[in-house]
């Protein structure tokens, strides 16, 4: 009774997974004892379900086709290597927005191709002129070149997304038929986070009448949102994900549990995204890294499904491993509403009662026990944004002005971006379209209401509709330029803005679906107008972009685009109409309107009033009815690709998207024992908060890159490179886009570049190019790095990558949890300084050969010794939480161990 609810859930699966073996009685016990044994003990998890995204599924189900092929070297039987859990694959990453506005934008890739110059004239009204009526504009279909009576932005980018990608997807439709207990959720049906949230997700199980709790890991970190629904389930890397899917149970410390109190109610002009902020900033604060967190407290009640998987969803840009919303009476409503049958809701309500899970709203009911409490008033919460580098950079809104004028000034860093003071003011004419515009500092060029942590929540998607229907009633446009775009996360949110009557007016200001899948987010943007990108050089001119998403690193979204703000969907399309965040959005206009009228936010913010009205006749169990139907039916395109129906995958030795890895080039029945790393050069020096964006390769392919240059030699043209995550499933691609980002700091060149130096030659190299030539050498290479190594999306390339450039070890002075894991699963050993050391208080400068012995016999934690060429010796922390972690690490990660048990 007074355990947390989600160490409950922790608890339920150790008793029903009890086997002796992966799961041990005592492993029950101690999670029972949990208020003693939290953070001092390790146990294991068997997830009910595993649901994967393409671009860390590609990798996955490659890796699982490479590793029938060396069983049946290694003289096992291949039939056998199908997943043990559940898994779920959306493929929802392949979309990028080559059509947008209704214009024939025609870049087939992000990364190359200036786009047509015909395109449609801005939309929008001149000041003084009546409202135009609004209508769909005739344009020529870019592939029969016929006009067509309205936009088809959506099917051409579909086209397109089908062509670029039919290798891709034609391996896809081979594993959902070879594969058992595998199901592949086809294109344009949303992203795997949001159909995880409508579709997948059961809460309960019933399996042949057998009622256990939904539980899931995700290779996607967004897999935290169905924590809002009462699932306890978290990100998880591809490579730990795999093993889960072959039946091995995730191993995590039995966690903290902090509580967090929500009281009082929510401010009418703050939104979820304004609530998930607060709680970031809050939490981070708590130093939650590592915990879990529930949320209780009379507030709770107030928040609906949609506010609580908008908060769960950001968890791992605080730290927690998640954030759990245990079942109540507003979980089983919203149940209802979604169509789930009556009479499983009610064998649902009495299981969850039954076992303990489900939570009640009656104040005399006992609130569980938690490690620490922290309180979180919803009255004192005011709109915000983040930005412009990183997410945790929150900025009020009445402040956001003043802020990037800070910015301005500050030097070069986390925030900010050096501009002397005489240029700060400095203005650039661009012809664009015939008419003259002026780019200054706070421009904003890109603005994307994208699915991530918002479309979950109808209330702020209707929020951004209803602001654009009063902002085109009042007579406000967007800039022309200003690449706007609106990519829902499933049908069902284009549905409600739809049949409420908004989608027309988000058309009207440029915001047209652009399609079904991630794109902005993960820098699958076509490029902005070539006039757009001159004078923005030309300047040296700090552009923004604006975008309701969860990831805002510098360079992401475009390499000419330095400053980027995370915003709530309104907030998205209020600083589009005004196009800059230089502006007071309480004092100054967002622009002028009909007849010469000054329009402030004010006047088209909706109210809380008309939010909930609209809200309430459109959001609707029938939206999610249609959702079903349309993933159960799949789509046309889908359903007639041919695929192979071998055991085995008929690689093609010309294909540059599907290639065997070289994981498994090793693979015996016996582990080879742990090997010394001796004489290894240093191939990075790195400082603080590398992410995973800079080592894992991530959007676009550079036209000057390693991995274009691998592409051309293969005959490819620029226009056909596509992006790094729909060329997952080529480690030869994605090994020479690792450490390619241009934002990568590596102290040994002093300057952003994707570049080294190879230390016996003298020369300055790409990362890949040096690796490569130490390999042919026989030189082993470690990594140095600062604090929070890894920070992050959960991304498995992220450790593929450095481990086959030759990468052994990386030494950081603390690293963040997952990619932790990731290192060792395939086969990479986590290092930590000491605490109060870091290579410049030991005096190294990189340039030293470093050795590392390893002992016969590992322990969690032990310390190792490293000895340089100079004669230093020092300490490190080898970070192996359990014996788990070292026998994966002794059978070079977490593949070939899983690999080992068919043979």
């Amino acid at each position: 009774d007074t355990l947390p609810y989600s160490i409950r859930v922790l608890f339920e699966s150790s008793v029903r997974n009890c086997d002796g073996f992966l799961v041990k009685e005592t492993d029950a016990m101690n999670i029972l004892d949990w208020k003693t044994n939290q953070s001092h003990v390790e146990v294991p998890f068997c997830p009910a379900r595993v649901v994967l995204q393409d671009f860390t599924g590609i990798p996955a189900m490659v890796d699982f086709a490479a590793m029938r092929e060396a069983v049946r070297n290694a003289g096992g039987d291949p039939i056998k290597v199908n997943p043990a859990c559940p898994t779920d694959l959306t493929v929802d990453h392949s979309l990028q927005i080559d059509f947008s506005k209704c214009a024939i934008q025609n870049a087939p890739n992000p990364g190359g191709g200036e786009p047509r110059a015909a395109r449609l004239a801005p939309c929008g009204s001149e000041p003084g002129r009546a409202p135009a009526q609004i209508e769909n504009t005739p344009i020529l279909c870019p592939f029969h070149l016929q006009p067509v009576p309205e936009p088809e932005t959506v099917l051409k980018n579909q086209e397109m997304e089908f062509g670029r990608n039919r290798e891709r997807l034609q391996f896809f439709k081979w594993s959902s038929k070879v594969f058992k207990n595998i199901t592949i959720i086809p294109p344009e049906t949303g992203m795997a986070h949001q159909v995880n949230l409508e579709y997948l997700s059961r809460v309960v199980f019933e399996v042949e009448d057998f009622l256990y709790p939904d539980s899931v890991v995700g290779t996607d970190s967004h897999t935290t949102m169905v924590n809002g629904l009462g699932i306890l389930g978290w990100g998880a890397g591809g490579i730990e994900t795999e093993a889960v899917m072959l039946g091995l149970p995730v191993t995590l410390p039995l966690p903290q549990v902090v509580g967090c109190e929500l009281t009082g109610t929510v401010s009418p002009l703050a939104t979820s995204i304004d609530i998930v902020l607060s709680i970031t900033k809050l939490l981070r604060q708590a130093e939650v890294a590592g915990k879990f967190v529930e949320f209780f407290g009379s507030g709770v009640s107030q928040l609906s499904v949609a506010d609580r998987t908008t908060i769960a969803n950001m968890c791992p840009e605080y730290g927690a491993i998640l954030s759990f919303f245990p079942v109540d009476n507003v979980t089983l409503k919203h149940l209802k509403h979604t169509g789930l049958d009556t009479a499983k809701l009610e064998v649902m309500e009495a299981y969850l009662k039954a076992v303990k899970l489900f939570r009640s709203d009656e104040s005399s009911s006992r609130e569980p026990e938690y490690s620490q409490v922290v309180q979180v008033s919803l009255s004192s919460i005011i709109p915000y944004v983040s930005g412009p580098k990183r997410s945790q950079d929150r900025v009020a809104v009445n402040n956001m002005k003043s802020d990037f004028q800070a910015c301005l000034n500050e030097k070069c860093g986390l925030k900010g971006f050096q501009i002397a003071a005489e240029k700060q003011n400095a203005t650039v004419p661009v012809q664009y379209e015939g008419n003259e515009y002026q780019l200054s500092h706070g421009c904003v060029v890109i603005a994307a209401v994208i699915s991530c942590t918002n479309n979950c929540n109808p209330s702020v998607m209707l929020a951004a509709g209803l602001l654009a229907k009063k902002a085109v009633e009042a007579g406000l446009v967007v800039k022309p330029y200003i690449r706007t775009s609106l990519s829902p996360g499933s049908g069902m949110v284009t549905h409600y803005l739809s049949s409420s009557g908004v989608l027309p007016y988000l058309s009207k200001l440029g915001f047209e679906v652009v399609g079904y899948g991630c794109s902005t987010c993960v820098g699958n943007t076509a490029p902005l107008p070539e006039a757009i990108r001159n004078a923005i050089k030309q300047g040296d001119i700090v552009a923004c972009g604006v975008l309701s998403g969860t990831k805002n690193f510098e360079g992401r979204l475009c390499d000419c685009v330095r400053a980027n703000y995370l915003a709530s969907p309104p907030l998205v399309v209020a600083y589009a109409i005004a196009g800059t965040v230089r502006i007071d959005l309480e004092t100054e206009p967002l622009g002028t309107g009909f007849n010469g009228k000054s329009i402030y936010l004010r006047d088209i913010w909706p109210t809380r009033k008309e939010l909930h009205t609209v809200e309430e006749e459109c959001v609707i169990s029938s939206m999610f009815k249609e959702l079903k139907e349309k993933m159960e039916k799949g789509n046309k395109r889908w359903n007639l690709l041919e695929a192979p129906e071998s055991t085995l995958f008929p690689w093609d030795s010309k294909s540059t998207y599907i290639r065997c890895p070289s994981f498994f080039d090793k693979l015996a029945k016996d582990p080879e024992p742990a090997q010394a790393v001796a004489k290894a050069h240093v191939l990075l020096w790195l400082g603080d908060s590398v992410t995973t964006d800079h080592i894992s390769p991530a959007g676009s392919i550079a036209r000057s890159s390693t991995a274009a240059k691998y592409l051309t030699s293969k005959g490819l043209t620029p226009r056909e490179f596509n992006s790094y995550g729909a060329r997952r499933g080529n480690d030869a691609v994605m090994t020479r886009g690792t450490f390619a980002n241009i934002k990568l700091l590596n102290k040994f060149i002093g300057k952003p570049a994707p570049k080294t130096i190879h230390f016996p030659s003298g020369q300055t190299l790409d990362v890949f190019e040096a690796a490569e030539l130490y390999q042919k050498e026989g030189i082993p290479v470690i990594i140095l790095a600062g604090k929070k190594y890894g920070l992050g999306s959960s991304r498995d390339w992220a450790a593929k990558g450095p481990f086959l450039l030759g990468v052994k070890a990386v030494l950081a002075e603390s690293f963040e949890k997952v990619h932790r894991s990731q290192l060792i699963g395939i086969g990479i050993a986590p290092l930590q300084f000491l605490p109060g050391e870091n290579p410049s208080t030991l005096g190294l400068t990189g340039r030293e050969q470093f050795s590392i012995l390893f002992p016969p016999e590992l322990s969690p934690r032990m310390t190792l010794d490293v000895k340089t060429s100079t004669g230093k010796v020092f300490s490190v922390m080898a970070l192996f939480e359990n014996h788990m972690e070292i026998t994966l690490y002794k059978n070079g990660g977490s593949l070939n161990f899983v690999a080992r048990r068919f043979l």
